[in-house]
C-alpha cells in the first residue's frame, strides 16, 4: 500500500492520500467504514456507558482475552 502523508504549513500531518486500488480494498474488507464516523445511537451510547460504570465498580472481574481464548480451546 502505498500512503502519502499530508502535512500542513508547521509539519503537522493532516491526512493521507491512498490510491483508489487500495481504497478499494479496504471498503472489500470492512464493508462498513464509511459508517465509522456517524453518530452513535442513544442506545449504543446508553450500552456503553452501562458496561464503562459495570467495569468501574468491579474492575477485577476483566480478563484479559488471551485467557478467554485458552479457556475455549480446552473445551474443544
Amino acid at each position: 500500500m502505498k500512503l502519502q502523508v499530508l502535512k500542513d504549513n508547521s509539519g503537522n500531518q493532516t491526512g493521507i492520500f491512498l490510491p483508489i486500488e487500495n481504497w478499494k480494498l479496504i471498503k472489500d474488507n470492512y464493508p462498513d467504514i464509511e459508517l465509522i464516523d456517524q453518530e452513535l445511537s442513544q442506545q449504543e451510547r446508553d450500552l456503553i456507558d452501562s458496561r464503562l460504570d459495570a467495569i468501574a465498580k468491579a474492575p477485577k472481574r476483566l480478563r484479559p482475552i488471551s485467557e478467554l481464548l485458552e479457556e475455549l480451546n480446552k473445551i474443544v
